[in-house]
């Protein structure tokens, strides 16, 4: 065995454990073939973000739509000053 296989098969020990190295051996799986698995591993991780993703564009669409709405809304505490507003003017007046 030269001292390249050696090597990276030293790093993948210290990545994955012995435990992958016996299937590894076992199996006659290569460091590449490792590499194609792992990659494949990664572009299914990608795909599931791809869609996590899309699914924030559109929670941060909705609360944005809903922050426009609550802009053009007054709120409760206004309307009840202005009722207690609208009552003292009114007493004033004698309208009521």
């Amino acid at each position: 065995m030269s001292s390249a296989p050696r090597s990276s098969l030293l790093n993948l020990t210290m990545i994955f454990g012995t435990s992958i190295i016996k299937l590894m051996k076992k199996r006659n799986v290569t460091t590449e073939d490792l590499a194609r698995m792992v990659k494949g591993g990664f572009d299914g991780v990608d795909r599931r973000f791809d869609k996590v993703e899309t699914r924030l564009d559109g929670l941060e669409n909705g609360i944005e739509e809903i922050k426009l709405k609550l802009d053009q809304v007054a709120y409760r505490f206004e309307i009840e000053e202005l009722n207690r507003r609208l009552k003292r003017v009114e007493a004033k007046l004698g309208i009521k």
